[in-house]
């Protein structure tokens, strides 16, 4: 047979073959989206860190197989659960527009029973340390959780899965919640944390979204890797979204008096304020809000022995001292990505995130008591901060890892290597 008789039969076997093979590849790519080859452009996590975790993960790692099992036990609790909305509650917030969301403070009570003209019972009254379940059957608080949490969830679980059913799900929710017109949240908090008939809303409610939003952030660029059924129709409408709540949470009277918030609501605040910066393309917004962090929330919330006066003081003094250093190490993450070190900044009284992590270790470990009030501790809500701390490079609590305490549902921190609140309770 003459060369340009070769080349031809071999030109035809080619086409064949990828005429065939081409619809095999998108079918895989449908359905194992998670072998995408995109770095995620993710705002607090690592998104080259994942990457080459999904990779070890892919070469069969026994440990990062055993922390997919748990993942896939907390994915799979979601996929059977209807969407939530913010139009479900029962009462729309004090504006009367059903798309705005509602919380409620949640030691506030009524003194009478509901009537058509008094639909709360006004006038409420406050009793301290009893909580009123209308915060939970009678607002969007708990299901703006449940929102974060699978979308969070879901979108790992496809990352390290490549499972089509999990980012079919996060898109559900994510839709239902942020996009959809009949269904979708107005993109503020003007009435979170409200009392009926004193407080239409207040500024401290910011924390509903500022303690965990990030990882909503998270979740969505996890998604936009490739995963199936997430649109570039849903990506521009959600980044219109994010936009819109950053410029409400910078620009409103409530944000405005949740960043000058001199303890862990500031601190969140400027949290969600730099990840939605980052998320929405604001690099200087972004970096700005962590440089500034340095001297105005580590050197006067973080004493020079690492106790944290303002949450040390409290009948929750562990969860509120844990609960803090999430944010203030979430916030360190988004200042990797913007070229800032704040494990490396010291105070003028050598206050440190090393030293407020170093401050929780004896009783992170077991090794002592915590010597300051607290109503239930939890040993392992310090597991991840403690965990951020050795990865930065604290020799102490790189020493400490091996001492901690799992957190309930598994230790998933190889998958999500970010400080998560691991002992939620209600309020801020």
């Amino acid at each position: 047979m003459r060369t340009g008789s070769r080349w031809g039969v071999l030109l035809v076997a080619l086409i064949a073959f990828a005429a065939g093979a081409a619809p095999a590849a998108s079918a895989r790519a449908e359905t194992d989206g998670a072998h995408a080859d995109r770095v995620p452009r993710t705002t607090v996590l690592d998104g080259t860190r994942l990457q080459r975790t999904k990779v070890r993960l892919e070469h069969g790692d026994p440990q990062l197989r055993r922390a997919v099992g748990a993942l896939r036990t907390r994915a799979d609790r979601w996929l059977d659960e209807e969407p939530w909305t913010v139009v479900d509650k029962p009462r729309p917030a004090p504006g009367g527009d059903v798309h705005d969301y509602l919380s409620q403070a949640p030691y506030w009570w009524p003194t009478k029973a509901p009537t058509p003209d008094n639909p709360w019972g006004c006038p409420y009254v406050q009793r301290d340390g009893e909580r009123n379940p209308e915060v939970d059957s009678g607002t969007d608080r708990q299901d703006v959780e449940k929102t974060f949490d699978s979308a969070y969830d879901l979108s790992l679980a496809w990352y390290y899965t490549g499972e089509k059913r999990y980012a079919v799900k996060a898109g559900q929710v994510l839709r239902t919640w942020f996009l959809d017109p009949s269904t979708r949240m107005n993109p503020n908090l003007n009435h979170a944390q409200f009392i009926p008939c004193k407080y239409d809303g207040r500024a401290i409610g910011i924390i509903d979204f500022s303690q965990s939003y990030t990882s909503v952030l998270d979740a969505l660029a996890l998604l936009e890797t490739g995963a199936p059924g997430w649109t570039a129709t849903d990506r521009t409408a959600m980044a219109r979204w994010n936009t819109a709540f950053r410029d409400w949470l910078k620009n409103s009277d409530f944000g405005r008096q949740e960043a000058a918030a001199t303890n862990n609501h500031g601190t969140f605040h400027d949290l969600l304020l730099a990840g939605l910066a980052h998320a929405t393309g604001d690099k200087a917004l972004a970096r700005r809000t962590v440089l500034d962090a340095r001297d105005k929330r580590i050197a006067p919330q973080i004493a020079a022995d690492g106790g944290q006066p303002q949450e040390l003081s409290r009948t929750r003094s562990w969860h509120y001292s844990t609960f803090t250093l999430v944010a203030h190490t979430r916030l360190a993450a988004i200042g990797r990505n913007v070229g800032v070190n704040l494990w490396a900044y010291r105070g003028p009284d050598g206050q440190s995130l090393f030293k407020a992590v170093d401050h929780l270790l004896p009783a992170a470990t077991g090794a002592a008591a915590w010597p300051h009030p607290e109503l239930e501790f939890r040993r392992f809500a310090a597991s991840d901060v403690v965990r951020a701390a050795a990865d930065a490079g604290d020799r102490r609590a790189r020493r400490a890892v091996p001492l901690l305490e799992e957190p309930p549902g598994g230790d998933l921190w190889a998958l999500r290597p970010a400080a998560e609140q691991l002992d939620s309770i209600a309020g801020g």
